[in-house]
């Protein structure tokens, strides 16, 4: 793929259509979701096109242009940014007779044409790809799955990009899709068959509340502090409380920042660095709650999450991906390893049952059970890599359907597909 010139950020045009004025996706209007995804691909001077406005030069090496009726992916976008000299299409077969030249990153000289590509297949002009309609020499059309792939490395899951017409009567199932693709794929299984459904309702209200996801997290923090205190008094059922709202806005500050595009690098430090720090000292303050003291169980507890981490990042150094990620027995495992949500299960089944101090026994016991499931594999790794055989995700080579393709609620609007 041709890449655009290192040191020159392209200028970007958005093309405003009438009809999608007044659609907002997760509470965006269209304008300026094209706004903030032409931001963070890294394009500058961005400005929004009416119908018969003369952009004139762009004043840039090259520009990108995109409609504003199109909701695309944003690995699209970044794609799209990191090539030069390409139009994205959208099939119009699949998308009822919407879609053609939706997008497009071109040099300078090509500018003025590929804008009127695009104006025209946003009234529904058709193009072909001989004659006068053919790209001008050395530009290419491209498909969403030509410029990213389906496997989303991110987000640990198959995941075809898309891009819908922006329609009225799209917008719940378009969030929807929005939200699905936020999710990662291979979690725990709190994270992922319980939280979904109440955290989108939850992002929906933030998202109309204009609330930051940095917000919620400095909320979260508050409830992972109160937790660990309440754990460390003895007050175990309060602490379960605070600890699981905590672990429910874990979620929602991300999807938050996924669907609204407000996700900076300070966020993720800011979200990531509680999720680091928050359990060892939640353990260490149960099992001052339990006993006054440092037991064994409390060390097994702390031990088995550090060794745990540092298993996770040895396997990601010696083999390049993730050890979640490598076979499907990894990534079902996930769902049940000993990190946090799942060892909250047991801390509640111990505290509901009175006995919470039992509750830490049996973390500990699933603790080592799981490091010496974590280091076999990374034995067998080891074994399999010796003998040339290739350490890779086993989702980059699955044909099965991705998850959200099985739920009949989130179903590609207006048969696009």
């Amino acid at each position: 793929m041709p890449q655009n010139p290192a040191g020159s950020a392209p200028s970007a045009w958005i093309i405003e259509n009438e009809r999608a004025r007044e659609i907002e996706i997760w509470s965006l209007g269209t304008a300026e979701r094209h706004r903030r995804l032409l931001e963070r691909a890294g394009c500058e001077s961005i400005r929004s096109l009416g119908a018969n406005d003369d952009p004139g030069d762009p004043r840039a090496p090259s520009v990108m242009i995109v409609r504003s009726d199109a909701i695309l992916d944003e690995r699209l976008v970044k794609r799209l940014f990191a090539a030069s000299d390409t139009i994205l299409v959208a099939n119009r077969v699949e998308n009822a007779g919407w879609g053609g030249a939706v997008a497009a990153h071109v040099g300078c000289e090509h500018a003025a044409e590929a804008l009127h590509r695009l104006r025209r297949a946003a009234e529904g002009g058709q193009q072909s790809t001989t004659g006068a309609d053919a790209p001008p020499a050395g530009v290419r059309l491209a498909a969403p799955g030509d410029l990213a792939p389906a496997y989303s490395a991110q987000l640990r899951k198959i995941d075809p990009p898309y891009i819908y017409p922006a329609r009225a009567e799209n917008i719940r199932a378009i969030e929807d899709r929005i939200f699905q693709s936020s999710y990662k794929g291979v979690t725990d299984l709190v994270t992922k068959w319980l939280w979904p459904r109440p955290a989108a309702a939850v992002v929906r209200v933030l998202a109309r509340a204009r609330i930051q996801p940095n917000t919620v997290t400095a909320l979260s923090w508050l409830l992972a502090l109160a937790a660990g205190v309440l754990f460390w008094k003895g007050w175990f059922a309060m602490g379960l409380a605070c600890g699981w709202l905590m672990t429910f806005l874990d979620t929602v500050d991300g999807k938050l920042a996924r669907v609204t595009l407000t996700s900076s690098r300070f966020g993720h430090v800011f979200d990531h660095a509680l999720d680091l720090i928050h359990p060892p000292l939640w353990y260490l303050a149960w099992g001052l709650g339990v006993s006054g003291a440092v037991d064994a169980a409390t060390i097994v507890v702390i031990a088995g999450y550090l060794l745990g981490r540092g298993l996770e990042g040895i396997f990601i150094l010696a083999f390049g991906i993730e050890t979640h990620c490598w076979r499907p027995i990894d990534s079902l495992f996930r769902t049940i390893t000993a990190r946090r949500n799942p060892n909250l299960l047991l801390l509640s089944v111990g505290t509901l049952g009175g006995r919470p101090d039992l509750g830490l026994v049996m973390v500990a016991i699933w603790t080592v059970v799981c490091m010496g499931f974590h280091v076999e594999r990374i034995l067998q790794a080891l074994f399999e890599k010796s003998r040339g055989i290739r350490i890779e995700c086993w989702d980059e080579t699955s044909h099965s359907e991705p998850e959200w393709r099985h739920d009949q609620s989130q179903r590609s609007p207006g048969g696009v597909k």
